[in-house]
């Protein structure tokens, strides 16, 4: 009979954030057990790890904990299945946090196969439709006078055109746009310095069709030289010195040089016709041939080694070489020609970058010396090596982990492996491979029209705004002279009050109380509201807006919520009591697992609160009502059933003492949510949908990780959230 495994994590409280490397180290020992110097992870207990059927680890691109309580209502599914729940700290490099040092992604031998760590080749013809290069160029072959960029792609991508205000002077090579497909190619790449009047060339290369070196001339600047940029270009004063062309001479030589309906091909070309001061109406650019999403380019020495495996513009020459730029240009623009689109969208660039780039960090990492080394050290003592990653790990095993996720992700996306699938085609790819693999990465994606930071900035706002009306009671009315004291002691022993006011645009004097919690506000509503307070009858409410009015259905999803199962929350606890302390006081209740006593994140004091965690659902029942009612050290006890899970209460703690500046433009962003944001619900819902779907396929016993990496960029930053579970024989997840 095989034993049942189950997953343990004491993850009450503030201990409920786990960065990147606790998550590395749990997916490593779930992969591997107590092979290759796997060890029990320090933050949980897995129990009969060698009994896992699998891991499946389902990452949701570019989400963060933000977004997973604003649509707390829609993620049905995730809330209700899986018991552990984690504050993940955001990480500016996602995959290399998750995958550790060394990942090995490097292609298969064809262009079509996927990483060294996918199961198989994925680029199906229907899955390459949203391939940037497909919904550019189509599927088919085409001649080159497909490629050469329109009047309007010059004219956006700051190409001198005949005319144009900043080009008077500029000189035409007299070339006509009666080009062909039979037309000559030609590449064409300039060096430049800083001079006195800005990016003035200082070596221009031109190569012919078959790669021969035409033109390989050292120009000399018009005005004064600021920065030679020796190490781009190569060009030092020395070489500068007994140069006596000018760019007037190199624009005579490529006129005649250049046949009536040339086609010049180069790498961000409209930098070197600038340079050059040239209008040339026929030009195809590499950096755009080659399309990515979002206006992104690949770099001329990635696409050299990626399509052509050249290797160009190397750290031991001294500046790039124009010449060997041209031509890598040129069989860039006759690779693309002569293969078609199909074929180079097939080659899963994105892919290719994102292994590149990993392979850097964990280089770079390699060779990281301790700080206070001395330089004679660092000379002599070899670097020390890259730890192996588990999933090259699992292939020496013998074991195949599957890599799946969309394109259109930046450097911190995840997967690349599938060339362009949405979210369905993801989910079905997944159903058929996961059972067939030992440990899985699914990601899935909101799309990139949900990812951009101003919503980001909105989704904060609303998020924090509906927190804050949660927090906050209003209570009255009162008498004219009523004793605030006796309102703040009364309000006080249902939780820890954040900031109590009198409001004075009514008739009878009211009070405003925030919260910390929401336990607190809740048992406030609950338990004062028609009771005498300060020598008053009064009423208790919530404040009454638009995104308020799901609140009791909110506030009931959340005390039905799995991880608060077993979970109770007590208030009008003496500040003076320990930890100790009311460990001793609370012993004699039954099955109590464990107690959280928050602090201030800033002073470090206890609060009037905490949370106690049973290990049964009805022994926690059993304690809310041995609690009630109870004096301990002569404060009189309040109690309820938890709302908010430990790593919830530190995040609205962190909002609400947060002091971000709302800029101008917040309710631009905000207008700008609300067009979107009902898209967006039917959006997440049936990303839910998906992962239920994807969770009841799993053989019972498999660990389960989703997780909403968060978000950390320049804009700001926010924690991720992780959620976690072994499959049981219900198709919950396993304490």
């Amino acid at each position: 009979q095989v034993k049942s495994c189950h997953l343990s994590a004491a993850l009450l409280g503030e201990d409920s954030e786990i960065s990147q490397e606790q998550l590395y180290e749990l997916l490593k020992y779930a992969a591997l057990g107590k092979c290759h110097n796997a060890a029990q992870p320090s933050w949980c207990r897995i129990y009969h790890q060698s009994h896992l059927a699998g891991v499946v680890v389902v990452v949701l691109h570019e989400m963060s904990q933000l977004h997973f309580y604003r649509f707390y209502l829609q993620f049905k599914h995730l809330r209700r299945v899986f018991r552990h729940r984690f504050t993940l700290a955001p990480s500016a490099n996602f995959p290399v946090s998750l995958y550790g040092e060394g990942t090995n992604l490097k292609p298969q031998n064809t262009p079509q196969g996927l990483t060294s760590t996918s199961s198989e080749c994925i680029t199906k013809s229907s899955d390459l439709q949203c391939d940037p290069i497909i919904q550019r160029y189509g599927e088919k072959k085409q001649g080159l006078t497909s490629y050469t960029l329109t009047l309007e792609e010059q004219k956006k991508n700051d190409y001198p055109i005949e005319g144009s205000p900043g080009c008077k002077g500029y000189i035409s090579t007299e070339c006509d746009q009666q080009r062909t497909d039979s037309s000559p190619l030609f590449g064409l790449d300039c060096e430049m310095c800083l001079t006195a009047k800005g990016n003035e060339v200082t070596r221009v290369s031109l190569v012919d069709a078959r790669g021969r070196c035409l033109l390989n001339e050292l120009v000399k600047p018009e005005s004064t030289v600021v920065n030679y940029r020796t190490r781009f270009s190569g060009i030092t004063r020395k070489m500068l010195l007994p140069v006596k062309t000018r760019l007037s001479d190199i624009q005579t030589r490529l006129k005649k040089m250049l046949p009536h309906d040339a086609v010049l091909v180069g790498h961000s070309l409209n930098s070197d016709l600038q340079a050059l001061e040239m209008i040339h109406p026929s030009v195809i650019d590499t950096s755009l041939l080659f399309a990515r999403s979002e206006g992104r380019r690949f770099k001329l020495k990635f696409l050299a080694k990626a399509v052509l495996g050249k290797e160009i513009q190397c750290e031991q020459k001294l500046g790039h070489d124009p010449t060997e730029d041209a031509r890598a240009a040129l069989e860039l623009a006759q690779f693309f020609i002569e293969q078609g689109p199909t074929k180079v969208a097939e080659l899963n660039l994105e892919m290719l970058l994102t292994a590149e780039k990993l392979a850097e960090v964990s280089q770079n990492k390699a060779v990281l010396q301790p700080q206070g080394c001395g330089f004679q050290e660092q000379l002599n003592e070899p670097p020390p090596l890259s730890k192996p990653c588990f999933l090259d790990c699992l292939q020496v095993t013998g074991q195949k982990p599957l890599l799946l996720g969309r394109q259109g992700s930046d450097s911190s996306g995840l997967c690349q492996s599938n060339l362009s699938a949405s979210n369905k085609q993801i989910l079905q790819r997944a159903l058929e491979d996961v059972p067939l693999s030992k440990f899985s990465i699914i990601q899935f994606s909101l799309g990139p029209e949900y990812l951009a930071s101003h919503l980001h900035a909105g989704l904060h706002e609303k998020v924090r705004s509906k927190l804050t009306d949660m927090l906050t009671i209003y209570a009255g009315p009162f008498e004219e002279n009523f004793c605030m004291k006796s309102v703040k002691r009364e309000f006080g022993r249902c939780g820890p009050i954040q900031s109590l006011t009198v409001v004075t645009e009514t008739f009878q004097p009211y009070v405003c109380i925030q919260y910390e919690v929401l336990e607190a506000a809740q048992l406030a509503v609950e338990c004062l509201n028609g009771a005498e307070v300060a020598g008053s009858c009064i009423k208790v409410q919530r404040p009454v807006t638009a995104a308020m009015l799901d609140c009791n259905v909110l506030i009931k999803e959340l005390e039905l919520d799995v991880e608060n199962e077993g979970v109770i929350y007590v208030a009008g606890l003496k500040k003076s009591l320990t930890e100790t302390d009311l460990q001793e006081e609370f012993s004699q209740l039954k099955d109590l697992e464990a107690l959280f006593l928050p602090k201030d994140l800033q002073s470090g004091k206890h609060r009037n609160c905490c949370f106690l965690k049973f290990q049964k659902a009805q022994s926690a029942l059993d304690a809310l009502e041995a609690i009630n009612g109870w004096t301990m050290k002569g404060s009189k006890l309040r109690s309820r059933n938890a709302l908010a899970p430990g790593h919830l209460w530190r995040w609205i703690w962190q909002m609400n003492h947060s002091k971000e500046k709302q800029g101008k433009h917040i309710y631009e962003k905000l207008e700008q949510l609300s067009d979107s944001e009902q898209d967006l619900r039917k959006k997440v819902k049936k990303l839910d949908q998906h992962i239920k779907k994807l969770y009841r396929s799993l053989q019972n016993n498999t660990l389960c990780v989703v997780l909403f990496p968060g978000v950390n960029s320049t804009h700001g930053s926010q924690p991720g959230l992780g959620l976690m579970g072994i499959k049981d024989d219900e198709g919950r997840s396993a304490c």
